[in-house]
């Protein structure tokens, strides 16, 4: 290796930084208080967006790890192939502290842990109770569409979030009972939300008053464990065996088991836009493998699995860094932030040209960097997952078209295309035309009011119904995480002093008003996410956005196959030039040609797709 020179700086120590960055932190946040970062120049926005990041690792990463536990979860033994291999269960990616971030650890925190919000039935079942906020506020009378981008950014996040996180399968006794009122249609009454499952690591002896804790039952890396599986046994079903290369649909072995209790079509969540995603990504792996194999045809069945894996998930890293978030937060200062991340300031032809040029992530990236926990072992967070709560953006209505003319091929509803329905929809249209129908589709914005009506009554495999707003308001409530302007000044934003401070549109004031018996400090994080006003170019809110200043950086900063281990010795040099030269719209044509005319002249695959027999000018 020619970069392991220093491991990782951890939890020894809280992060410092020199005087010249406690400056500019200072002056950040002076700055964005008085005049708001989105209102600067690109540059000073640029130096107010870096200071506070600075000061979001210092004040709002808090580990939950050291807290009472028991039964924790066992890496396997030390290995000499843990140095260059991602483990199915995200074990050893820090090499001295081999249990952080696998699956079956628990989320940390991005509030210091005596602020993590009671979560009695009182405050859970609080007026307003959840399903009251879905009907009074989240319903969706007609779609809110986000008109900068297209329907692949919906699928695009549920297939990262199905990477990053999970609370794991609630258990069906004690389910929360909610009141409901009675005009409510609901079918039963009082409406039953299953439990988020209880840590499985908690010390039965802890203390009184100790916080809660919860795991995630995926790994915390960004290791593309939705399409590689979390243990053994998941990997193994989906490997074919023979030069590295994943099951496929077309040739009648199923990326998924034929067990139907661990068919993911049957599990909650699954639908169509998720399914073209895995599909897309495993025939990119098969891809990269073809490519590594032609480059170094000694290697066997092994060393190409696991050099396309490394491959295939940094390149989803960088998908979502360069394109799918700059897409979504399309202000040009946040645009030249992300390629920073991943580029720095010296930019991508710099990079291609030189490589780093500095040991400075500010300067070349992160990246091939130095690996850096900033004082706390690495984990993802409640409060990520929280702001994550994104399902405004998935349409309820879809029109199939034809990628070669646009022709109707079939009208469908959300619920028609989720479940096994999804697995349908594959078997009876070209995998081409459904892409090209989500690249030229909007989807929702997140907003109010935008919520897809089939989530709110949607069926889940076991046949309960699920009222997904209702779920995401309750499930904030649950885990702890603050109400709205109790997060915002955990974040050392100003609160919002009165509903109109809170959101412009005086009709939605009203609402919220009159639903929280006028006391601003009840409105539900989720409600003042969506009612809040957009910086220009947003698809979501910028108080969601300070966690992602954090954590999409974190999640880079920490792993060490993205900073010290991302090295030709690792991922081989045909690995890494296979990430340099690749984008979303090169994946896109690689499998699917006969989309060229829809993407020519674009260079981001989220943003609108030209319109089949329109002319591109």
């Amino acid at each position: 290796m020619s970069k392991q020179r220093r491991g990782a700086r951890r939890s020894a120590a809280r992060y410092r930084t020199s005087l010249p960055w406690r400056v500019v932190t200072a002056g950040a946040e002076y700055v964005d208080r008085r005049l708001g970062w989105d209102r600067l120049p690109v540059i000073p926005g640029l130096l107010t967006l870096l200071g506070l990041r600075v000061k979001l690792r210092q004040k709002n990463l808090h580990d939950t790890g050291h807290l009472p536990s028991a039964d924790l979860p066992d890496p396997a033994p030390p290995s000499e192939t843990h140095k260059v291999n991602r483990t199915p269960d995200g074990s050893h990616n820090d090499l001295d502290e081999p249990r952080m971030g696998m699956a079956g650890t628990r989320f940390g925190r991005n509030i210091p842990l005596d602020r993590i919000a009671p979560a009695t039935p009182e405050d859970v079942l609080s007026t307003p109770n959840p399903r009251v906020v879905s009907r009074a506020l989240l319903t969706r009378d007609e779609l809110v569409p986000a008109e900068s981008v297209n329907s692949l950014v919906a699928a695009w996040l549920q297939f990262m979030v199905r990477d990053w996180f999970s609370h794991g399968t609630s258990p069906t006794e004690r389910p929360w009972e909610v009141p409901l009122m009675d005009d409510d249609p609901w079918p039963e009454h009082p409406m039953r939300i299953m439990r988020t499952p209880n840590d499985p690591t908690r010390d039965p002896q802890a203390p009184a008053g100790t916080p809660d804790t919860r795991v995630n039952v995926s790994s915390h890396w960004w290791d593309a464990s939705q399409i590689y599986g979390t243990n053994e046994t998941e990997q193994r079903l989906m490997r074919a065996g023979e030069l590295g290369k994943l099951r496929l649909w077309d040739d009648e072995q199923s990326p998924f088991p034929s067990d139907p209790s661990r068919d993911p079509s049957h599990l909650p969540g699954f639908w169509l836009g998720l399914a073209m995603m895995h599909d897309l990504f495993a025939r990119e792996h098969n891809a990269i493998c073809d490519h590594l194999h032609g480059a170094y045809p000694s290697w066997n069945d092994e060393e190409l699995f696991q050099r396309a894996r490394l491959v295939n998930a940094a390149l989803l890293a960088k998908i979502h860094t360069v394109e799918w978030t700059p897409a979504v937060i399309s202000h040009p200062t946040t645009v030249k932030a992300l390629r920073a991340n991943w580029w720095g300031l010296a930019g991508e032809r710099v990079h291609n040209l030189f490589g780093r040029i500095s040991d400075s992530e500010v300067i070349s990236g992160i990246p091939g960097g130095e690996t850096d926990h900033y004082g706390i072992p690495y984990s993802l967070t409640e409060e990520f997952v929280a702001v994550y709560r994104m399902h405004p953006l998935i349409r309820d209505e879809w029109h199939l078209r034809s990628a070669a003319d646009d022709a109707t091929l079939r009208h469908c509803t959300l619920r028609d295309i989720s479940g096994p329905g999804a697995l349908k929809a594959l078997e009876t249209t070209e995998m081409a035309d459904l892409l090209y129908s989500f690249g030229t589709l909007h989807p929702g914005l997140v907003t109010l009011h935008n919520f897809p009506k089939f989530l709110q009554e949607f069926e889940r495999p076991d046949g309960q119904l699920q009222d997904l707003a209702a779920t995401d308001i309750l499930r904030s409530r649950e885990l702890g995480v603050p109400r709205y302007n109790e997060f915002r000044r955990l974040l050392r934003l100003k609160p919002a002093a009165n509903f109109l401070e809170l959101t412009e549109n005086r009709a939605w004031a009203e609402q919220i008003q009159w639903l929280y018996d006028g006391d601003i400090e009840k409105v539900d994080l989720m409600v003042g996410l969506y009612a809040e006003k957009l910086p220009a170019g947003f698809a979501f809110s910028d108080t969601a956005f300070r966690i992602f200043i954090l954590m999409a950086s974190r999640r880079l900063n920490s792993d060490r196959f993205f900073t010290e281990y991302y090295t030709p010795e690792v991922y081989s040099k045909a690995g890494m030039a296979w990430i340099d030269d690749n984008s979303m719209i090169t994946v896109l044509l690689r499998h699917h040609p006969e989309l060229r005319t829809a993407l020519a002249g674009l260079t981001n695959a989220f943003v609108p797709w030209h319109t089949a027999g329109r002319t591109v000018t």
